[in-house]
């Protein structure tokens, strides 16, 4: 099922986010283009996915009534994105990191167990 691997190929990406996060420095210049331009060829293809899960999920979840919320997903969506831009730009606390990641992968696998 294309939902099940949309939203596995978003679990790894969000461990490869983590994992920037937890082993990068922050850019030293926040307005460095060539930085800027290399971390939007790097997500870009992270936003399209997400697109299309934020899509595909919601019209599951209409079409079958599963136990997740729209909101979550909706939700979700906003937060990987947040992600994608503390992952490169390390401009956040690692505690509030960890929360939006964990919330993350909570509504991952709940959905995948939802579809299984």
């Amino acid at each position: 099922m294309l939902l099940v691997d949309y939203t596995n190929q978003l679990k790894e990406d969000l461990q490869h986010l983590k994992d920037l996060f937890e082993q990068s420095s922050p850019p030293e210049d926040l307005r460095d283009k060539d930085y800027f331009e290399m971390v939007k060829e790097k997500t870009l293809p992270v936003y399209e996915l997400l697109s299309k899960w934020e899509e595909l999920a919601l019209k599951i979840i209409k079409e079958s009534k599963i136990s997740v919320h729209p909101n979550q997903i909706v939700s979700t969506r906003e937060n990987m994105e947040l992600l994608l831009m503390h992952s490169f730009y390390i401009d956040v606390r690692r505690r509030r990191y960890m929360e939006l990641n964990r919330s993350v992968l909570y509504v991952f696998d709940q959905l995948l167990r939802a579809v299984e």
